[in-house]
């Protein structure tokens, strides 16, 4: 038997783990966290240093029992979570758990034990328990770093633990104070957080700016040239006289494009000039998310779903199963020794010398990023994409070959391009072209950066310009004017608002794409046309939650708590003053908001609907989703149904609207007349393509 038990919080991990570490160790799986607060009340001493009272997870008692089973007769115990806040918590609690079973009377520090008798062993059998408990962490899976680990082990970091509490506990007061606050004053069911509000905000925030946005006419003019070798390229008005050429209507613009008809092009200037394109830093956890939406279509949470399989291990042929990439939450940039030097001996002998910089890149990190860790990269740089084809799904190949690629490209030389601008006169008119072509691929060799999402689609193109000197006359071909508008700021993408949430300092990389899930969950934020879009509910509890409870929303004041936590972790905070300091003013604003906050579950706007079961008439209410037709007679008449949309059913001589439904999770349409008329619709038809019935 096995003198050696490691536990990790995943079975994918677990079997990766057992393989490297062979027959001496038994490796098993905690699933994740084994102790919490209890799920049905508070769980916070707010009155004795909010003092946390933990339990065994109900659903997770069992597993607690066989673990306990697993680690009796084992001589040492190595506790391997993920290197992160999260993990260390969990393995604090496990330790606790190990010892508590060995010392029932024994309180956790600074925390109350609840870990219920018959999770305990008997005290015959905690007498085998092992003595030796110990944490490894690594972040990499792979032969070398696992087995330097446990060469190595370590102590559980108390300030990584300290920092993790401070967190839950500010997220368990907030959540346990402002959700049934909304479920009082909006509708059953919602929930409200120190960071989902937060984003909540900001995507709101931008809808507004949206929707109070008035576009603005204006023409652009483009003149297609020849040279005289016949070579033809485009340039653009650029100035009229001494001033901008700024024009607001059709008709200026047609006089512009008429007057420019009888004009000589005569070449003003040219210049030209090198620009370096510099490769960007290996991926973090955010900039990993952004290009995955961009690249893959991937949202957040799918990004690190497949990342973590990347992560804890998979099977690759003979190999077995093995981590192919670094430890994927992460906010540093920095890359361990080793894998510089593999990764500029890979682009040596693949791309020749002259791809390779003089010496490894070194970038920097924003600021209170968490240096322990690493970049995302994969564990070995021979392991292209190509050879590990056969062994992936398509989301994993895809996710890989980008954690490869960027990783491959950050430590290649610069791209060189030549950049050509000419400046062209036609009598008092000046026109613009820009050329670019590309002299040196370097990093370009290996990866693409994707199209600038916040480009003006209305900016002129760059291409390669033919060879032209000042002097030179063109001759003209055909002048365009187009009409244009301004356009409103672009909506939150997923990508877009998590680098928001990382810029403003909200959040870290363990809790973008929870935030993201929570808040489409609870159907503040809608998904549409890879936008998101804050619903009528989202925008009403946004409302609310601002005018009771200023600092919470406050952007500034949410990253101001994520650098108090980190300065816990640092050792130079402690947790109790913290959560104090927040928690005081808090709990002054939710009584006051118990009285004040205003009740919009009551509110309710007539209609002209009537109700079918009793003839009263119908009214909008809100709920748990939104608005909804309620019963004016309510609560003695309880019929109620989904808001109409105004649009009426394809369905030929039915007769009634389309409204929206919901099942199991999904938002769909179907028709008012339910069941006599079945029809029904992912999206609202708009085309007689959308009216064929489902």
């Amino acid at each position: 038997m096995a003198k050696n038990l490691v536990i990790v919080e995943s079975p994918a991990k677990a079997k990766t783990l057992h393989k490297i570490l062979g027959r001496e160790f038994d490796v098993t799986s905690s699933m994740g966290h084994l102790v919490d607060l209890p799920a049905s009340k508070l769980g916070v001493d707010v009155e004795h240093d909010f003092a946390p009272h933990y339990i065994v997870i109900h659903t997770r008692r069992k597993l607690a029992k066989q673990l306990l089973q697993e680690a009796r007769g084992k001589e040492t115990i190595y506790l391997a979570p993920d290197p992160d806040r999260e993990g260390e918590a969990i393995s604090w609690h496990l330790a606790n758990l190990l010892r508590d079973a060995d010392r029932p009377s024994r309180k956790q520090d600074g925390a109350k034990s609840a870990v219920k008798p018959r999770t305990r062993a008997s005290s015959s059998a905690s007498a085998q328990l092992p003595k030796k408990i110990f944490r490894i962490a690594f972040h990499e899976i792979t032969p070398q770093a696992v087995r330097a680990a446990v060469q190595h082990p370590g102590t559980i970091d108390q300030k990584k633990v300290d920092a993790q509490q401070a967190r839950r506990i500010l997220d368990r007061l907030v959540g346990y104070s402002l959700s049934p606050l909304l479920w009082k004053k909006v509708g059953r069911g919602l929930s409200a957080g120190r960071v989902q509000s937060v984003a909540l905000r900001l995507i709101v925030d931008r809808e507004k700016q949206v929707q109070a946005f008035t576009p603005q006419e204006y023409w652009t003019i483009e003149a297609a040239l020849k040279t005289a070798a016949g070579e033809s390229f485009t340039a653009r008005l650029e100035r009229i006289g001494d001033k901008d050429a700024s024009l607001r209507t059709q008709e200026e613009a047609q006089r512009i494009a008429q007057a420019l008809k009888s004009e000589a092009f005569v070449v003003a200037h040219v210049q030209e000039k090198e620009q370096k394109r510099y490769p960007k830093p290996p991926f973090i956890t955010s900039t990993l998310q952004q290009e995955a939406f961009h690249k893959l279509g991937f949202s957040s949470a799918r990004t690190m779903r497949v990342a973590q399989d990347l992560y804890e291990g998979l099977e690759v042929g003979k190999e077995g199963p093995i981590g192919l990439i670094t430890y994927m939450r992460t906010d540093a940039v920095r890359v361990a020794q080793e894998a510089l030097s593999a990764v500029r001996a890979f682009i040596k002998r693949q791309f020749g010398q002259a791809s390779l910089p003089d010496r490894p890149r070194a970038y920097k990190a924003r600021k209170l990023a968490q240096q322990a860790h690493e970049a995302i990269r994969p564990t070995d740089v021979a392991r292209t994409p190509e050879s590990l084809q056969p062994f992936l799904t398509p989301d994993q190949l895809g996710l890989y070959r980008l954690i490869w690629q960027r990783f491959v490209a950050s430590q290649m030389t610069d791209a060189v391009d030549r950049l050509v601008s000419a400046a062209i006169d036609a009598g008092r008119f000046r026109l613009r072209a820009n050329g670019r072509t590309n002299l040196m691929p370097g990093w370009t060799k290996v990866y693409e950066e994707p199209p600038d999402k916040e480009r003006d689609d209305d900016a002129p193109q760059e291409g390669a310009l033919p060879p032209m000197a000042k002097g030179d006359r063109l001759s003209l071909e055909n002048v365009s004017p187009s009409q244009h508008f301004t356009k409103p700021p672009r909506r939150y993408t997923e990508a877009s608002l998590v680098k928001a949430l990382e810029e403003q300092g909200i959040g870290r990389p363990s809790t973008y794409a929870p935030t993201i899930q929570t808040i489409v969950l609870r159907d503040y934020v809608r998904r549409t046309g890879g936008s998101l879009v804050p619903t009528a509910l989202g925008g009403v509890v946004t409302e609310l939650l601002i005018a009771h409870f200023p600092e919470v929303m406050d952007l500034k004041f949410t990253a101001e708590m994520e650098e108090e936590l980190d300065r816990i972790e640092d050792g130079d905070l402690e947790w109790v003053s913290v959560v104090r300091n927040f928690y005081t003013p808090f709990a002054a604003r939710v009584t006051t908001a118990q009285e004040e906050m205003r009740e919009v579950k009551r509110e309710v706007v007539p209609t002209s609907y009537t109700c079918e079961q009793c003839g009263k008439p119908m009214v909008i209410r809100w709920g748990r989703f939104g608005q909804f037709l309620s019963c004016s007679d309510y609560p003695t008449c309880k019929h109620a149904r989904s808001l109409p949309t105004g649009v009426a059913c394809p369905q030929p001589g039915c007769g009634g609207e389309l409204v929206e439904r919901r099942a199991r999770g999904r938002i769909f349409y179907g028709c008012s007349k339910y069941p006599t008329c079945t029809y029904t619709t992912r999206r609202l038809p708009t085309s007689d393509e959308d009216r064929e019935p489902r």
